[in-house]
């Protein structure tokens, strides 16, 4: 009698081998996208104490910004004049779907005449944003609907 397996039972594991393997894939992805949002919400801090930090040498005042602009190009490198800015972790990939976003109140063109700002960033993980507040306030904000108006915090 020869030992060994049967095609059956050589087919039997491979079938489980795949699908463990498909299991650990997709748990693996999402720890990913958690990992990815993680960063964002540290980047989003860093910019928030950047802001700060700024506003502590223009008599407590922001770099104004009415509109909407790209955190790591526009305010941290023209308005604040740092370099090595971070920027989303997605944002090589697909840099319209993935920047951080500032925005302020006072007069515009990035003087530093505004009280208040809101940062915020796309999360992957969920359909929110991470949005971090002047006022201290930070958390999420559903995508539908979002706006921004004046530096107003949206949470």
């Amino acid at each position: 009698m020869k030992k060994g397996f049967t095609l059956v039972e050589l087919l039997v594991v491979i079938s489980i081998i795949g699908i463990l393997a498909a299991l650990s894939f997709v748990s693996f992805t999402t720890s990913q996208k958690q990992a990815r949002d993680a960063e964002r919400k540290s980047d989003l801090k860093q910019y928030a104490t950047s802001l700060e930090n700024s506003a502590n040498q223009t008599n407590g005042l922001y770099p104004s910004r009415t509109t909407a602009v790209a955190a790591a190009g526009t305010l941290c490198q023209t308005d604040l004049g740092l370099t090595n800015c971070p920027e989303d972790p997605k944002y090589e990939a697909d840099p319209t779907y993935a920047q951080y976003q500032y925005q302020s109140n006072g007069t515009g063109a990035g003087a530093s005449d505004a009280t208040k700002y809101v940062l915020w960033a796309r999360l992957e993980s969920s359909t929110n944003y991470w949005v971090t507040c002047s006022d201290g306030k930070s958390g999420t904000k559903a995508q539908t609907g979002f706006s921004v108006s004046g530096g107003d915090c949206p949470i």
